[in-house]
C-alpha cells in the first residue's frame, strides 16, 4: 500500500493519497482545491487516481473533488447519509453506512458518524495483502487528536437553528461507536491544531483509537450524555464568516477552477481607479512593514498561514479585490484564497511604490509600546480587546471592551470616536488588521498596542476574568 499525508498549514487541513501499488490505482480523501499536488504524486508513483472520497460537506474549505475528477476521470464517492437537505447536488456515487469500495487490493468501509454534520462518514481501510483486519480510520471532522468535531457550526455559521443540540447528541452516539473499534487502528483526522472545527485540536498528525480513548476528553463522559453535550458546546471559537458559503459551494453544482490562475499586474492608474470605485486592497506584507508606510484605505492581512481565514472574514464572494504582495508570494497567496473559493482577484501590485510613483502618499500606523499603553490607560480612554470571546473571558486587561476583530466592520459603533482608543489582541496580528479597518473607516484616534496580551503578561501586568 502507498500512503501519503498532505497537510495545508494555512487551513490546518489534511487530505490523503492512498494507492494500491500492485494495481497502479489510487484514491484521494478530502482533496484541497489546488489539485495539482495529487496529480504530481500520482505521476511520481506511476499510479492513476480512480477514486475520490469526501468525509462530509465541508464548511472550512472548498473541496477540490470535482476539479480532481474533471482532470483525472476519477469517480467521486460521497455520503448519501443525513436525510433530506443533505444531498450533494451533482453526479456522484452515493455511500451509506456499511458500504465497501475496492481500490485495487484495498478495501474502504463506510461508517456513518454523524454529529459534526448529519451526513458525516468515516472510512475504515483494510490493506488486504497484509491483513484481513482494518488498519486505518479516516475520520474527517469526527475525531481529531485530543478533540472531536464541533456540532454548532451549522447553527452559528449557516443559520440552521436547532441543529446544535441535536448534533451534539448524535456525536455522543458516534463516539460510543468509535470506542468499540480495536485500539490498534490508526486514526487520521481531517484537521490539526489551528482549525476552527474544534477547540483543542492536537498538533500531532495522527493517533490511534486506543490513545484517544485514554487521552481525548470526549471519552471521559461514559453514561453522562448531558455533561458531554454541555462541555462540547461550551467555549467553541467564533466560526469564520466564510463557512456558510463553503457549505453552499461544496454542495451545489459550481464553476470549476482546474489550475492556479496567473494574476494581472496593475498599473498606478488601474490601482487608483479601482480604489476610487471602492475595491478592497489586501496588503499582505508583514505588519511591521505595513505600519511603516501603507496606502490609505488598504487592509493589512499578512500573507502567513492565517491569510485565507481572515480574507474570508472580510471579503464578499461577489466582489473583486486586489492583492499587494511581492511577486514571489503570489502563487502561494492565490492558492490559499482559491482553497476557500475567493477567486475574484482583479489583479495585484508588487509594492507601495506603485502608489507613490504615481504621486500618492503613504500613511504610518500609530503603534505604541507597553509603557505608552499604560500611560494612556491612566486617561479616559477606551481599551478594545480584539480577541475571541473565550480568549477574553479567560483573562483580559481591566476595563477592556471585547469586540472580536472578525466582526469589527459590523460593530464600528462600539468604537469611540470621541476619545483615544487603545486596541490590542494576543500578539499583534489581529490588531494590525483592526487598525487598518478602523483608519479606513475614518477613525483617527486609534493607538495599536501591538505587543498585546502576550507582552502584557510577560511583563508581569495583571489580567482580570
Amino acid at each position: 500500500m502507498f500512503f501519503q499525508h498532505i497537510y495545508d498549514k494555512s487551513l490546518a487541513q489534511a487530505s490523503y493519497f492512498i494507492g494500491c501499488q500492485r494495481a497502479g490505482v489510487a484514491a484521494v480523501i478530502d482533496p484541497k482545491r489546488d489539485v495539482d499536488t495529487y496529480i504530481e504524486i500520482a505521476k511520481a508513483n506511476n499510479m492513476k487516481i480512480t477514486h475520490i472520497f469526501e468525509t462530509h460537506i465541508h464548511a472550512d474549505f472548498l473541496a477540490g473533488s470535482r476539479e480532481l475528477a474533471k482532470l483525472t476521470g476519477a469517480e467521486m464517492f460521497l455520503s448519501d447519509e443525513g436525510g433530506p437537505g443533505w444531498e450533494y447536488e451533482f453526479e456522484h456515487h452515493g455511500l451509506k453506512d456499511g458500504d465497501e469500495v475496492k481500490i485495487g487490493n484495498l478495501t474502504m468501509e463506510v461508517l456513518h458518524t454523524p454529529g459534526h454534520t448529519p451526513e458525516s462518514i468515516s472510512f475504515l481501510l483494510t490493506d488486504n495483502p497484509a491483513t484481513k483486519e482494518p488498519v486505518m480510520l479516516f475520520t474527517g471532522d469526527f475525531v481529531f487528536v485530543g478533540d472531536i468535531g464541533r456540532p454548532d457550526l451549522l447553527e452559528k455559521a449557516a443559520g440552521m437553528v436547532g441543529t446544535m443540540d441535536a448534533g451534539a447528541k448524535q456525536m455522543y452516539k458516534s463516539i460510543n461507536r468509535f470506542s468499540s473499534l480495536p485500539d490498534y487502528i490508526q486514526v487520521w483526522p481531517g484537521h490539526g491544531a489551528g482549525s476552527a472545527c474544534g477547540k483543542a485540536l492536537g498538533a500531532v498528525p495522527s493517533t490511534t483509537v486506543g490513545y484517544e480513548k485514554v487521552r481525548n476528553w470526549a471519552f471521559h463522559y461514559e453514561n453522562d450524555e448531558k455533561g458531554f453535550v454541555q462541555y462540547l458546546l461550551a467555549d467553541q471559537p467564533e466560526p469564520p464568516k466564510y463557512f456558510a458559503m463553503m457549505k453552499k459551494l461544496n454542495k451545489v453544482d459550481r464553476p470549476l477552477l482546474t489550475e492556479v490562475p496567473a494574476l494581472k499586474k496593475l498599473s498606478a492608474a488601474e490601482l487608483k481607479d479601482a480604489m476610487a470605485k471602492g475595491m478592497k486592497v489586501l496588503d499582505a506584507r508583514d505588519k511591521v512593514e505595513f505600519a511603516a508606510g501603507f496606502i490609505p484605505g488598504t487592509m493589512n492581512i499578512q500573507g502567513n498561514n492565517s491569510f485565507a481565514t481572515w480574507a474570508g472574514w472580510f471579503l464578499k464572494y461577489d466582489e473583486q479585490f486586489i492583492i499587494l504582495a511581492d511577486e514571489s508570494q503570489l502563487d502561494d497567496l492565490t492558492r490559499k484564497l482559491m482553497r476557500i473559493g475567493l477567486d475574484n482577484i482583479y489583479g495585484y501590485v508588487p509594492s507601495t511604490s506603485v502608489w507613490t510613483e504615481g504621486g500618492g502618499k503613504l500613511e504610518k500606523a500609530n503603534v505604541i509600546s507597553i509603557d505608552e499603553a499604560k500611560e494612556l490607560m491612566k486617561e479616559d480612554v477606551q481599551i478594545v480587546d480584539l480577541r475571541g470571546v473565550s480568549e477574553y473571558n479567560s483573562g483580559h486587561i481591566a476595563n477592556a471592551d471585547n469586540v472580536f476583530v472578525g466582526t469589527l466592520p459590523q460593530n464600528l459603533d462600539k468604537i469611540s470616536k470621541d476619545k483615544k482608543v487603545v486596541i490590542h489582541c494576543q500578539g499583534g496580528d489581529r490588531a494590525a488588521i483592526a487598525y487598518s479597518i478602523l483608519v479606513k473607516n475614518g477613525f483617527n484616534n486609534i493607538a495599536n498596542y501591538s505587543g498585546g496580551i502576550n507582552e502584557w503578561v510577560n511583563k508581569g501586568e495583571p489580567l482580570v476574568s
